[in-house]
């Protein structure tokens, strides 16, 4: 995290608050004649603070000076034992050699809920985010991947079009990986992770790879690591992200704030005008595909085909060079497959001229943020002692109706507060 800020009089404690951030990367710029105040001099900033004075450097005409002040990798690192960061070393080394193998227990560590595991894949998570921010830099600031979110009801035929599709990307000289989510049964917990049994021909391509995960109970169709994910695969050399949700409804859209382009997948029989016209998952789609275009759903998928075009005209435009386009495709016969990849192309060449897809993952890194740290949150609420101690007793009172689930839920906030 880069912060850059213009400092004319810093305070002391406002620095030794920087020592709570998880990532204390800063550029701030001092006026030459700044004393650092409360005590602490120019000449010795930030030793007695802790952080890491990493460059100076004094602009001889200006007035200003510019400090570097920041925490090297080995800082995130000085907890790991030996087994551990050899075991760090080992994923990040085989990730970015392209090995599936690495990719793959490196996607399963991030999943891990175990505390300690979380440590070591945020350390790994940090390393791969150093060598992809390089590898975009020697890429003049271009995206490496063209990340796509493709989501539908259920029943649209996602998984026999991302095999389809995914075959004739591959045939193009493209690396393809598959983020399938599966929903997560709500009574057994479990999930049957059948995508990639679906996907036979996609799965045995060495250029492509296909990885399953379950909800466990994180709505929106996507997991709680999901953007993770995309980054180690990114990370490991795939140039193509597909991420396929589970089947959702109108308001089941979080695929949105992970990609560069929003893919709807439609059956035929997916409903009238009025479906369109409603806000939701049609407002944040970029390309509207109308699946099982051949045979006797030929006609039915021309009838929706322009009923979703009027209806896109009555929404508000989310971007000033892209308008959304709904086309047809068949995924037996491969019908526009090949034309809808022209139009993703062309999406993406677009925003990339007009800086908005920058823009759109820079917005992105910002909702990824807020929404760890809201489950960070919860988790913390739930763990802590005096919140866990009266959980069982008002969640009896809310079952046999002595208390209202809302007042059930200020006691335990109040007893949160009031921890200390």
């Amino acid at each position: 995290m880069n912060m850059p800020m213009l400092l004319p009089h810093p305070h002391q404690h406002f620095l030794k608050g920087l020592l709570r951030a998880p990532f204390r990367c800063y550029h701030f710029i001092f006026h030459s004649r700044t004393h650092l105040g409360s005590g602490i001099s120019s000449a010795r900033p930030f030793n007695s603070l802790g952080l890491h004075c990493s460059k100076w450097m004094l602009l001889s005409d200006g007035l200003k000076r510019k400090l570097c002040v920041q925490t090297t990798l080995k800082d995130h690192t000085e907890g790991l034992c030996d087994k551990e960061q050899r075991f760090v070393d080992k994923l990040y080394t085989g990730l970015i050699q392209g090995q599936r193998a690495c990719l793959a227990e490196a996607i399963t560590l991030v999943e891990s809920t175990h505390s300690r595991k979380k440590e070591l894949a945020q350390v790994l998570l940090q390393k791969v985010l150093l060598y992809h921010r390089k590898q975009e830099q020697s890429n003049e600031g271009k995206p490496l991947a063209f990340r796509v979110g493709l989501s539908g009801p259920p029943g649209a035929g996602k998984s026999t079009f991302i095999e389809y599709f995914g075959k004739m990307l591959t045939e193009r000289g493209h690396k393809l990986s598959v983020l399938a989510v599966d929903p997560s049964s709500c009574t057994s917990g479990g999930s049957l992770l059948g995508d990639k049994t679906r996907m036979t021909e996609l799965s045995r391509d060495m250029n492509a790879y296909i990885r399953p995960s379950p909800t466990r109970g994180t709505l929106g169709g996507v997991t709680r690591t999901t953007n993770e994910a995309i980054l180690l695969c990114e990370g490991a050399g795939y140039d193509i992200i597909l991420i396929e949700t589970v089947g959702v409804g109108q308001s089941e859209f979080a695929v949105a704030d992970m990609v560069d382009m929003f893919v709807l997948l439609l059956p035929p029989a997916g409903g009238d005008e009025l479906q369109g016209i409603k806000r939701g998952i049609i407002e944040m789609a970029d390309l509207v595909a109308i699946t099982k275009s051949d045979g006797d759903l030929i006609v039915p998928a021309r009838r929706i085909q322009a009923e979703y075009v009027s209806a896109l005209k009555l929404l508000r435009k989310r971007s000033e060079v892209w308008k959304p386009k709904v086309i047809r495709i068949s995924a037996r016969s491969g019908e526009g497959i090949s034309e809808m990849w022209d139009k993703m192309k062309d999406f993406q060449d677009v925003m990339l001229a007009s800086g908005e897809l920058t823009a759109k993952r820079r917005k992105q890194q910002k909702v990824w943020m807020w929404n760890l740290i809201q489950e960070s949150v919860l988790e913390h609420f739930r763990t802590h002692p005096t919140v866990r101690e009266q959980i069982p007793l008002l969640e009896h009172k809310v079952l046999t109706g002595a208390l209202s689930p809302g007042l059930a839920a200020d006691f335990l906030l109040k007893a949160f507060k009031s921890r200390d």
